[in-house]
């Protein structure tokens, strides 16, 4: 892993605020030359610290306006059920966020579908059929009150 200076840290906030941002813009903004502000950036690719550019899209633009909160439990913790699970998740485009968790629940994920008939049909497709599924609690999110994708680089 590699050690990232206070022209890291700023390269990486910029990017987070616009990652369409130009690199002479980008360069100006952090104060280096193009070229080393390229370089600093490829490498920050290279490393995986940047993993991906993204369009933030609204949810609702998109007709898939149901957020939903999905914790699931398995019967058994055993690598068969997890990978069962796991896999069916990786698969299905309505799962934007899947994490295995401690506490109440195995797994949370935040689903993004367009009504209650979709949602219950994720849950007859990628989820009831699974063998290790013990209990399943969805949330309904009602409003968001704040949603981040910037990780503060300090």
């Amino acid at each position: 892993m590699m050690t990232l200076d206070s022209f890291d840290h700023r390269i990486l906030s910029l990017l987070q605020q616009d990652g369409r941002i130009s690199n002479q813009q980008l360069a100006d903004k952090v104060g280096l030359s193009s070229a080393a502000c390229w370089r600093r950036v490829k490498s920050l690719e290279q490393q995986g610290t940047i993993q991906r550019y993204a369009a933030l899209v609204n949810a609702e633009h998109l007709e898939k306006g149901l957020c939903v909160m999905l914790m699931v439990s398995l019967s058994k913790h055993s690598p068969t059920h997890q990978a069962e699970l796991e896999n069916s998740v990786k698969k299905c485009p309505h799962v934007l966020q899947c994490y295995a968790v401690s506490g109440n629940a195995d797994y949370i994920l935040r689903i993004q579908v367009k009504d209650m008939k979709a949602y219950e049909q994720f849950l007859q497709e990628y989820i009831f059929p699974l063998e290790g599924v013990a209990q399943v609690n969805s949330n309904f999110t009602m409003r968001e009150i704040k949603h981040e994708t910037a990780i503060i680089a300090e």
